[in-house]
């Protein structure tokens, strides 16, 4: 796309983010709230990045690093918008913030039932890990 814009989100995006993760993200968050998002962007302003087109969000992708791992999230494309590389720009915005950081790897929390998902990874180079499995405890 000519006029996609990639951006880090800012605080005041926090509702429209959580509006578009409605219309485009598969499944749900304990943290899906005003709250959690601008948790997010406070702690780690570079993380959530975002894909815009004619000012409209198109896209999403959290993209965590602690200094140990880098984790990917919610990377997600408006259904009007698939496949024009929408996500191939945010995972590349996404793996130009780890590099410079140091990070070694990408690790990405994608739905076991989200086949799409699964072949928009993998057709950017991810591949699954069926040894490992994603152990949580919610804390409220």
């Amino acid at each position: 796309m000519r006029d996609l814009r990639i951006r880090t989100a800012s605080v005041d995006d926090a509702e429209s983010v959580l509006a578009f993760w409605k219309e485009a993200a598969e499944g749900t968050s304990i943290t899906d709230d005003v709250d959690g998002v601008t948790r997010l962007i406070t702690r780690d302003p570079e993380a959530l990045i975002l894909a815009e087109a004619g000012g409209l969000l198109v896209g999403s992708v959290i993209a965590g690093y602690d200094g140990w791992r880098c984790s990917l999230y919610r990377l997600a494309v408006l259904p009007s918008h698939r496949r024009r590389g929408i996500s191939a720009a945010l995972l590349a915005a996404a793996e130009k913030r780890f590099v410079a950081a140091g990070g070694r790897r990408g690790d990405a929390m994608v739905l076991e039932a989200n086949e799409q998902a699964h072949r928009a990874w993998a057709s950017a180079g991810y591949h699954r890990e069926d040894h490992w499995r994603r152990w949580v405890k919610p804390f409220t």
